[in-house]
């Protein structure tokens, strides 16, 4: 996979040579019309977007669909609420952190001994809570969240994906390719994956602006809601470190220290209520045996719950698709280490040590939605290999629809 570089694209045509620059008095206002320029969509945005709408459309249809073909009840007349059928597994944990806190003070609040919330980090459970007072549904606020989180998140990959192919339509490609991927679904009920992305691909896009001071403020947000941000960080460091030569440039190295502050905030807050930390950390381990593992063991552990016949087989082919995602990521940081793109490689090894060093392998091909270089390098492969990106489709489309039928059935853990 070879990534095409390509300067930051711009539609004005070139300045005639023969002006003259306008001076420093009328330099900051330049700056800052551009600025807001940039904010502006653009036409190959509204195709990112038009094509953002109709597979939120898609998946509404599939979502109602599998509430009336696979009712819970055999014997029902009539579909679960829609709530209910978007609503699962994940969700529950943000609604109860967002409507009764971590720590709430009636012990009914928090009856379930598996109840393990502060692994959650709070970015998305403060702006549930905050819109919750203009959207009284908290399924329907979770669902707006996502939805014009992830409006943002396809426009930046869009604009991202700019800068390494050689047409707008060409970078429309990488999001077409997140948006029928296999786990997709999870872009549009109310997980973190789609506001994760809304401030992490715009830092990204910022930091290759060399503008670091908004990627680092971006970045910052992104550690509010998962800590997967600090991975975020470390690229935007390499990237730092590779390429501000000058000196006005260092002096913007302290700002990429602020989006620690979320995370030890939160760690801080935890202290406070249990003594302890890293409360975040041990309750993952308590719900989900994230506990240190070696990479031999934990991949040895996956394949014995997807080929040893211990689990049913819904569960073992959610093992199954585990590991054929951290192969996937295994073979996108030697790519990208080949292309010596170092900072992305770097984003996607960071989250394949975090997620590869467990009892076992979980939440791997959700996390696929946040490797952007893999949409981007996939848009690359298909582009000069068309027939390879009819069969990609032909493969990732049945796939989304499977899994979310599974998830919306309630089905998604076997």
């Amino acid at each position: 996979m070879t990534l095409i570089d390509r300067d930051v694209p711009s539609t004005a045509p070139p300045a005639p040579t023969a002006l003259r620059d306008p001076g420093p008095s009328t330099r900051p206002r330049r700056l800052r019309l551009r600025r807001r320029l940039r904010l502006r969509l653009d036409a190959g945005d509204r195709d990112v977007l038009t094509l953002y709408l109709f597979t939120r459309v898609a998946l509404l249809l599939t979502a109602y669909c599998t509430a009336w073909l696979f009712p819970r009840d055999p014997e029902a007349h009539h579909p679960e609420p829609f709530g209910a059928v978007v609503g699962q597994w994940d969700w529950n944990h943000y609604l109860h952190i967002a409507r009764d806190g971590y720590f709430p003070d009636d012990p009914a609040a928090r009856p379930e001994p598996w109840d393990n919330r502060e692994a959650f980090f709070p970015g998305f459970p403060l702006l549930l809570r905050a819109l919750h007072p203009f959207v009284r549904d908290w399924t329907a606020a979770g669902l707006l969240i996502s939805f014009v989180a992830g409006a943002v998140a396809v426009v930046a990959l869009g604009r991202i994906a700019r800068l390494h192919l050689p047409q707008v339509a060409d970078a429309r490609r990488a999001v077409l390719l997140l948006l029928v991927s296999p786990c997709a679904l999870f872009l549009a009920v109310g997980y973190t994956e789609a506001l994760f992305l809304a401030f992490a691909l715009p830092a990204w896009l910022a930091a290759l602006r060399h503008d670091w001071r908004l990627a680092a403020l971006l970045a910052t947000c992104a550690t509010t809601v998962r800590v997967s941000g600090l991975f975020l960080v470390a690229a935007v460091v390499v990237h730092f470190v590779l390429t501000a030569r000058r000196r006005g440039e260092l002096r913007r190295l302290p700002w990429l220290a602020l989006p620690a502050l979320p995370p030890l905030l939160y760690s801080w807050y935890l202290y406070g209520h249990t003594g302890d930390l890293m409360a975040w950390k041990h309750a993952q381990e308590r719900g989900w045996y994230r506990e240190f593992h070696t990479p031999w063991e934990a991949w040895g552990t996956t394949w014995e719950a997807a080929f040893g016949r211990g689990y049913t087989a819904p569960y073992a082919l959610m093992w199954q698709a585990e590991l054929v995602a951290m192969g996937v990521g295994l073979v996108m940081v030697v790519l990208l280490a080949r292309a010596r793109r170092w900072p992305e490689a770097v984003y996607i090894a960071l989250n394949l040590w975090a997620l590869g060093t467990s009892y076992w392998y979980m939440s791997i091909p959700r996390a696929t939605l946040l490797w952007w270089p893999l949409w981007i390098g996939l848009a690359c492969w298909t582009l000069r290999r068309p027939r390879l990106s009819t069969g990609w489709l032909c493969l990732s489309v049945p796939l989304s629809v499977v899994l979310a039928v599974a998830f919306f059935s309630g089905r998604w853990a076997g």
